[in-house]
């Protein structure tokens, strides 16, 4: 998914002003207001490169005038320690920029690492692998675009764009059946419900849901969960899928593998700034 230019620039402004507050009394202090320079954003290690455009916003909110120059696009495999982008403008925009700049590089380029892992394990079966809405705070929109360049795919973005019936709503409600009789005529959107067993899952496929989210099932139960659907609903596993066993969850046969760990636990790639 593409970042809106102002999702963006919202972003990087509360970022920019919570690092940098009154302003940055090193930089203003040591670094003469007119002086030019260049620098290269680095990254460290082999990873998925993501987060460029953020870097880019926010040195220019800092300097207008500042040429970015990306050398790899987003979604692009290096090995590192390498260049992904030049930059030439106001040494103080770079460097007080350096480390909200960093921070965005880092993060999102270490989701879209893991998602590409999760993504290749699964490779050669029909499953996708999908975010969640276990993110950071504010920052749901990059980091949903870091799993893209990942080769991953997003999962609703928030309460208001897709109906996923989960355990408590079931609980509130008195069963499946009437949660989706009440969804049905109160919203066009297709509806998922989570399931914990086989027998949920033939309430489910009696209710005539959209897609049914198998939570926590053991690999067993959720290829009984394929040959009960039969095809009749989008199913997606979820809950304690790791790297070790996602290729197998995958070769149940179901079409979609939710992993919260994308954003949740991603670990930022190595990046630097060099200033020359």
């Amino acid at each position: 998914m593409a970042v809106a230019t102002d999702t963006l620039e919202r972003i990087v402004l509360a970022a920019l002003a919570e690092d940098v507050g009154q302003g940055d009394v090193t930089t203003e202090g040591t670094v003469p207001a007119d002086a030019i320079g260049t620098a290269e954003l680095l990254v460290q290690e082999h990873g998925v490169v993501c987060g460029l455009r953020a870097a880019e916003t926010t040195f220019r909110a800092l300097d207008p005038d500042l040429e970015f120059d990306g050398l790899v696009a987003e979604g692009s495999s290096i090995e590192g320690p390498g260049a992904v982008a030049l930059l030439s403008g106001s040494k103080r925009a770079i460097l007080t920029g350096e480390r909200v700049a960093l921070n965005f590089l880092g993060r999102l380029s270490g989701i879209a690492t893991l998602t590409r892992r999760y993504v290749e394990a699964v490779a050669g079966t029909r499953a996708a692998i999908l975010d969640t809405r276990k993110t950071t705070p504010g920052l749901r929109a990059l980091e949903r675009h870091a799993v893209v360049c990942g080769g991953g795919r997003n999962h609703r973005f928030g309460l208001d764009d897709g109906v996923l019936v989960k355990d408590n709503h079931l609980r509130a409600t008195g069963s499946i059946a009437q949660a989706v009789e009440s969804l049905r005529a109160s919203t066009p959107l297709p509806i998922e419900v989570e399931c914990d067993t086989l027998d949920q899952v033939a309430e489910a496929l009696a209710s005539d849901v959209d897609a049914i989210l198998l939570d926590n099932m053991t690999l067993e139960d959720l290829r009984s969960a394929v040959v009960l659907a039969g095809g009749r609903a989008r199913l997606e596993a979820s809950g304690g899928i790791t790297l070790d066993n996602v290729r197998a969850v995958a070769e149940t046969g179901v079409d979609e593998i939710s992993v919260g760990a994308l954003t949740h636990s991603a670990r930022s790639l190595d990046v630097s700034l060099e200033l020359k």
